[in-house]
């Protein structure tokens, strides 16, 4: 999948395809985050889907819920979405960011390698 330290740098075309590819990931797991947390917050806090749909997003985007969970099961809930939303930012920062750095990691590989060469 990534070019190893002796390839050339990867075409533009494959690292668009990597990044490309990344970003849909990143999209699918927002799209299951987001899902679960609007089950969650429809069977725990009792919300309907618009309000259930509007907290989860909060959470997931890290701005923080409308409304405060009244029971134990729904403050639980939101207690461990809110750190697993958390932990899933840095996650998918991690995922966006891998070929980008890969890149520039790759190129500075291969510009010291090409300046060891020359006389």
């Amino acid at each position: 999948m990534w070019e190893r330290r002796s390839d050339a740098l990867a075409p533009r075309r494959v690292f668009l395809r990597r990044v490309g590819r990344n970003l849909l990931a990143a999209l699918v797991v927002v799209a299951v985050s987001l899902g679960v947390g609007m089950l969650g917050y429809h069977h725990y806090a009792r919300l309907g889907w618009a309000d259930a749909y509007v907290n989860a997003a909060m959470i997931l985007s890290g701005m923080g819920p409308l409304a405060t969970p009244q029971t134990l099961g729904a403050k639980l809930f939101a207690g461990t979405y809110a750190l697993y939303c958390g932990l899933l930012v840095v996650f998918l920062a991690g995922v966006l960011l891998a070929p980008f750095a890969h890149r520039l990691l790759h190129r500075f590989h291969l510009d010291r390698e090409a300046g060891k060469r020359a006389p």
